[in-house]
C-alpha cells in the first residue's frame, strides 16, 4: 500500500514562509552591512566562457608613466591575462591581485612568457605612482603591468570587456585569459585559482 505524505497544515506552511523571510531579511542585512558581501559568497564558485571582444581604440598610462595603446598592450604576442582592479579596494581586488601573484610563482620559468595586464577602474585616484606602489605589495615582476588613465578610456575598456557596472563599488570579480592576438578569451567570472590559470596557459601551449 502506498502512503502519500499528509499536506502542510497552516500551521507548517506559516512556520515554512517565516524561516524563508528571516533567512533573506539575514542575507540583505549582510549586503547592507557589506556590500562586497557577496563576492564572499561566490569564493569558489566560477563560471567559465569563451568569448570575443573587440578592444578599443583607447591610450592608458602605464605604471611606469609610459602612455601606451591599449591595442599594442594586450597585442604583444604573448598569452594575456587581464583583470581590472582598483587600489583602494579591500576585498575583491586583492584576492584577484593575490591570484596572480601566485601565478606568477607558479609559471616558474614561464613566467616571463605571459603577459599580466591589471586596468585600474577608478582612474581618477589611481595614479602611476599609487598603482606602482599597489603592483609592489604584490611583488609585480616586469612581466605585470597595470594601467590607468582617463576616465573615458577606463569605462571603455571595460564596456568592451563586458565589466563595465558604473560604480566601482558594484564590481564583480573577472578574469580574461588569451593565449594569442586574434584568439577568442577565456572569460572567468568569479574567483578563479592561480591553477585554473596555469592550467588555461598550459593548455594553449599543447594545442600549438
Amino acid at each position: 500500500m502506498r502512503v502519500f505524505p499528509k499536506p502542510w497544515g497552516r500551521a507548517s506552511a506559516i512556520a515554512f514562509t517565516s524561516t524563508i523571510i528571516a533567512v533573506a531579511s539575514l542575507a540583505f542585512a549582510q549586503d547592507v552591512a557589506d556590500p562586497h558581501a557577496h563576492h564572499h559568497m561566490m569564493k569558489g564558485m566560477t563560471m567559465t566562457s569563451t568569448a570575443d571582444y573587440a578592444l578599443p581604440a583607447v591610450m592608458l598610462v602605464r605604471d611606469d608613466g609610459q602612455t601606451v595603446s591599449l591595442k599594442n598592450a594586450v597585442d604583444d604576442g604573448r598569452p594575456v591575462v587581464l583583470t581590472f582592479i582598483y587600489t583602494s579596494c579591500t576585498t575583491v581586488c586583492p584576492m584577484i591581485s593575490q591570484t596572480l601573484s601566485q601565478l606568477q610563482s607558479e609559471l616558474g620559468a614561464d613566467r616571463d612568457k605571459v603577459h599580466l595586464v591589471s586596468i585600474s577602474i577608478d582612474p581618477e585616484q589611481d595614479t602611476p605612482e599609487r598603482l606602482r606602489e599597489y603592483a609592489k605589495k604584490f611583488g609585480a615582476g616586469p612581466e605585470w603591468q597595470h594601467y590607468t588613465g582617463t576616465v573615458a578610456a577606463s569605462v571603455a575598456t571595460q564596456q568592451a570587456f563586458n565589466v563595465y557596472r558604473g560604480d566601482k563599488m558594484d564590481h564583480t570579480p573577472v578574469t580574461l585569459f588569451r593565449s594569442a592576438p586574434g584568439k577568442s578569451w577565456l572569460r572567468f567570472d568569479g574567483f578563479v585559482t592561480a591553477s585554473d590559470l596555469l592550467h588555461a596557459y598550459q593548455t594553449s601551449i599543447a594545442s600549438n
